[in-house]
């Protein structure tokens, strides 16, 4: 069956935009084939620093002759309003429609015949059109041009079982890109044209013109290359997923080449180095196995084969390197004359937020922070205090204002220079971790301790003046903190109750806040009296200052009675995370519901514990009868306490047992409930669960349809009675988990 081939062709795409926009062609112009009743049999795409290409196979001739169904006016409508659809659906009287009826009444519908059309003649309009709506990130117009592109478009390719599918894209009203089978080579080894038909000698003929056309391709053989070149030094290669794949799209032909630096740099930081070698040049680092740290080379990717093998490349390469190189040991330095704690201070020029103050405001909040979560944490409190205060000092360097990335990391750098504790240095480095899902969590019990009074202090913070997260928006990143509090406490085995240190955590801010509004108002009254105002001029204002006290004291008070209320609704976002973090590893969100329901449950390790024993649970037999017993008994007593208007509360009185079921039920629930709540409070889950499984059989028995007991009997005294043992059920299952979340 015939094959299409298109290809965009233009000046260099930015790489980070490269494989989007392939799959952004796939998806317009495959979607708009399918909407004509196209089908297709296979897909491939191709990307890279100058085209774009899409390849469809097992196409038809033609799409198939459709009918075409439109909705019109309700009959009887004004004589208008069919006008305008009739006209819309091409038809020439309503007799030309059918009538259907709906809830509403009867309604026109126009059937429209949709004779099938040559898919050549459809992608002829589907690609101009592609091309004017595409949804590049940033696009430009150039010349007198009318028509956005990334970056100026040269060609356009496109053929149908071979031929040239004719059209026309306008870049103004005096240029046309017609479209045609002719692409180029490598820019400068194989400018030449090329003529095209389909994919395989697309791929053949762009290959022996020195263009690699796959992009997967590309990254293996930069990476093969590149490991080979370090592997005949003795060397090893720094691998970097993300930067394979940029530098892949920055290169037709690929050829990786070793360069070399002054090994006097190699005393700055690597991650400088390795930073420096990333952002500015795109070059990869390189390893000596034998110590185990970098070796003064790099290898550099050219887009071309050289005479000289890449010789004069790779010095060129390495002389940019040095002068960058230079440039970092110039701030190494600088930043080295001053130590941290000497730089605290200037974090009060830097705002966090305009809200929450400077950042020296959220150090203050932290450190007193960390310094309580300490001891549950197995920190020492002194070290977690000083490593809090800290943090943030690397924020003024130069370093970290040329190389953002590096914050937190030249902090620690900066502290073992400045004699710091170890345990300090590395809570420094790592308070910001995990920022994402797959990066490590803190484990040495300093850095645990900061980075979990960091990540808190953001949620409270933006929590208490209302940034929270929306939809699909989240500028502050709060769901990924509450994420890295869940990794650090359940990969740490951690017991942090979260509610109370969320209370202490808005305490700090509360009495920053109140520390600030007095220190404002002291400062008030100074300055007139350095000013020398008469004491008859100042006395009066100071009474007037101190009888706006008592509103400020009463902001403060409000603003506690706010945390309270702001603290459960943390809680029930934090909820919402640890259903994601659970589900992603094949958990169920509902009985993560269920867990949460229950009164007091803010100890994240206790809730995984109880949601990870309840799916157990509810895997056996016995478990999903017990919820299914529950379900039911839950019903009734909802829908008598709705008769009834009240609760139902109480134990049963075993003197108005009439039934064997109902005192093998009592005497089965009290036994369970009391074995169950002991386990609990042991923290034994499972064995909580196995006392509650135990209620299944009696459960069953009392519920039966049959043989069962009837809960509705006709003396209200045993009607009231037995409905008080149907919540003794539910209040049994309630010792673990709130089963009425639970779906099923």
């Amino acid at each position: 069956m015939p094959e299409t081939l298109i290809e965009l062709f233009c000046e260099e795409i930015p790489a980070r935009m490269q494989k989007r926009a392939a799959e952004d062609l796939q998806r317009m112009v495959t979607d708009a084939l399918v909407e004509a009743g196209v089908t297709y049999e296979w897909a491939r795409i191709h990307y890279g620093p100058r085209r774009l290409m899409l390849a469809l196979g097992g196409l038809p001739g033609a799409a198939p002759d459709r009918k075409e169904e439109r909705k019109g006016p309700r009959v009887g409508a004004p004589e208008k309003a069919l006008e305008g659809f009739l006209k819309s659906a091409g038809l020439a009287s309503v007799d030309d429609c059918e009538q259907r009826e709906d809830k509403k009444g009867a309604f026109y519908v126009a059937v429209i015949d949709k004779p099938g059309r040559p898919v050549p003649e459809l992608l002829a309009e589907i690609i101009p059109d592609t091309v004017k709506k595409f949804p590049w990130p940033k696009s430009m117009r150039w010349g007198a041009g009318t028509l956005r592109w990334v970056r100026p478009l040269h060609s356009i390719v496109c053929t149908f079982d071979g031929e040239v599918v004719p059209f026309e894209v306008a870049l103004n009203d005096d240029t046309v890109i017609t479209s045609g089978n002719v692409t180029c080579g490598h820019r400068f080894m194989a400018p030449d044209a090329i003529t095209v038909s389909r994919l395989e000698d697309y791929e053949v003929g762009l290959d022996r013109a020195r263009v690699m056309v796959d992009a997967e391709i590309r990254m293996q053989t930069i990476l093969h290359e590149a490991r080979t070149l370090c592997e005949a030094q003795g060397l090893e290669l720094v691998e970097d997923e993300a930067l394979l794949e940029e530098v892949a799209g920055l290169v037709e032909w690929p050829v990786p080449l070793m360069g070399s630096f002054d090994e006097s740099f190699l005393d700055v930081p690597p991650e400088v180095l390795t930073s420096t070698m990333r952002a500015n040049q795109k070059y990869f680092a390189v390893r000596d196995p034998k110590t185990g740290g970098m070796a003064a080379k790099f290898i550099c990717v050219a887009n071309v084969e050289a005479e000289d093998g890449g010789t004069a490349i790779a010095d060129g390469n390495g002389r940019v390197l040095r002068a960058r190189f230079s440039d970092a040991r110039f701030f190494w330095d600088e930043d080295k004359k001053r130590t941290l704690d000497s730089r605290v201070d200037d974090l009060k020029k830097v705002v966090f937020h305009a809200k929450l103050g400077t950042v020296h405001d959220k150090m203050e909040r932290v450190a007193k922070l960390a310094r309580e979560l300490a001891p549950k944490v197995g920190a020492d409190p002194d070290k977690a205090e000083r490593a809090a205060r800290l943090a943030k000092a690397d924020l003024t360097t130069g370093m970290v204002y040329e190389f953002p990335d590096l914050q937190g990391i030249m902090g620690r750098y900066y502290a073992l220079a400045d004699g710091e504790d170890a345990e300090v240095a590395d809570a420094i480095r790592d308070h910001y971790a995990p920022q994402g899902p797959d990066d490590d969590v803190p484990t040495a019990p300093v850095s645990v301790a900061v980075a979990l009074a960091d990540k808190l202090d953001t949620l409270v913070g933006f929590w208490w003046i209302g940034e929270k997260p929306t939809g699909s928006k989240d500028p502050y990143a709060l769901r990924r903190a509450a994420l890295g509090i869940i990794r650090i406490v359940e990969e740490n085995d951690l017991r942090l109750p979260l509610a109370g240190s969320m209370v202490t955590s808005f305490a700090h801010a509360i009495a920053i806040q109140e520390a600030a509004l007095l220190k404002e108002q002291i400062a008030s009254i100074s300055n007139l009296e350095r000013q020398g105002m008469p004491s008859d001029r100042l006395d009066p204002l100071i009474e007037t200052i101190s009888a706006q006290a008592p509103h400020v004291l009463q902001d403060v008070k409000a603003a506690g009675e706010k945390a309270a209320l702001d603290c459960n609704d943390l809680l029930s976002f934090f909820a919402d995370r640890l259903k994601v973090y659970l589900r992603d590893r094949g958990a169920r969100h509902d009985l993560v519901d269920a867990v949460f329901a229950m009164e007091g449950q803010d100890d994240l390790l206790l809730i995984v514990q109880r949601v990870n024993a309840l799916s157990d649970f509810l895997a056996t037999d016995d478990g999903a009868n017990l919820l299914a017993g529950y379900k039911r008994a839950a019903n009734i007593l909802r829908i008598e306490e709705k008769k009834d208007g009240a609760p139902v509360a109480g134990t049963a009185n075993t003197e108005l047992f009439s039934e064997k079921a109902e005192s093998d039920l009592y005497a089965a629930i009290d036994a369970a409930t009391g074995i169950a709540r002991e386990a609990v409070a042991k923290e034994d889950f499972a064995g909580a669960m196995a006392a509650l499984a135990k209620l299944r059989g009696p459960v069953d028995l009392f519920l039966d349809t049959e043989t069962g007991v009837r809960v509705n009997d006709d003396d209200p005294k045993i009607r009231a009675n037995r409905l008080k043992l149907l919540a003794q059920i539910r209040d049994a299952l309630h010792t673990v988990a709130d089963f009425s979340k639970v779906e099923g």
